[in-house]
């Protein structure tokens, strides 16, 4: 049991970081129908952006690790809003009347493009940073093991947690969040009844490259390490949890993230973590068979 409890946390560690980042993918594919691709490189950027920042404020003398990292994240969000603005103004507002494919294949080419200027910038080797965080709390101290509650998880929770509620409120309650429910139901007649669906659009992709960028930060400080790489793989991840929680959900993007991060976990805890990933993807599978819209994804209706 404490084996489990400990799985538990990591797995909701994990997911809390796949969620933040899934959000990103559903909001944008809530109001243009389009999968952005590049959102998981811009997860990967804000990760080096977070560890040039968090050298340079360490090199003049700020040493408050709660200082540091509202800093950091304050920096690396902003960079981040600007690189997700940059996404859609050059490989989606173009093609936006275009057939759908055009797109897509205009925002693979994007994370191509921000995969190479990592590589190129920064190397393609690992980049590590010290613990930031160090400590938490003992939960249970057994004979043969002790499940422990780590502050940096403590910290990716409850900003996950704060993020979310957030968000909730931005989308259903402010005239930001109504501007984007009227474009996702009709962009034509938004735009009829005044609503700014270029600058809607844009600021969608601006609040889901934020939140990647938060993510980006909390996976630098969880692990310690990352490359050039890590935008494909928790992209990808990402990706597979907005559509198990079903795409276009806010709620079903957080839900598929901490299911995919407790199905690795878990997975990984108790079989074997090299098909950790073969599990996450034929769990989807089986999901997708009997719900296609996913867990909590609703059916989509022709426009006619």
């Amino acid at each position: 049991m404490d084996y489990f409890l400990q799985q538990l946390i990591n797995g909701l560690t994990l997911g809390s970081i796949y969620g933040l980042i899934a959000i990103g993918y559903t909001m944008v594919y809530g109001i243009i129908g389009m999968i952005n691709f590049a959102h998981g490189d811009v997860f990967m950027v804000s990760s080096f952006t977070a560890l040039i920042v968090f050298v340079i404020v360490l090199a003049i003398g700020v040493t408050a690790v709660p200082l540091a990292l509202v800093m950091v994240l304050i920096i690396a969000m902003c960079l981040s809003a600007l690189y997700g603005w940059t996404v859609e103004r050059v490989a989606y507002r173009p093609l936006r009347g275009s057939f759908r494919l055009a797109p897509l294949i205009s925002a693979i080419g994007m994370s191509i493009v921000l995969q190479n200027y990592i590589q190129l910038v920064q190397g393609a080797r690992v980049k590590a940073i010290q613990p930031v965080f160090t400590g938490g709390i003992t939960i249970f101290e057994g004979d043969l093991f002790t499940v422990r509650l780590a502050w940096i998880q403590i910290l990716i929770i409850l900003t996950t947690v704060a993020l979310m509620t957030l968000f909730w409120f931005v989308v259903t309650k402010t005239s930001l969040g109504r501007a984007q429910r009227s474009c996702e139901q009709d962009q034509k007649m938004a735009a009829l009844l005044g609503i700014d669906v270029d600058r809607t659009i844009s600021l969608t992709f601006v609040m889901g490259a934020m939140l990647a960028a938060v993510a980006g930060t909390m996976y630098l400080m969880y692990y310690g390490v990352i490359d050039f790489f890590i935008g494909f793989i928790a992209g990808i991840k990402a990706f597979t949890a907005a559509v198990l929680g079903g795409i276009g959900s806010l709620p079903g993007a957080m839900l598929g993230g901490l299911l995919i991060g407790l199905i690795e976990a878990f997975w990984a805890g108790y079989f074997s973590s090299e098909y950790k990933d073969v599990a996450v993807f034929g769990i989807l599978a089986i999901v997708l068979i009997f719900l296609p819209t996913g867990l909590l994804g609703k059916p989509e209706v022709e426009k006619v």
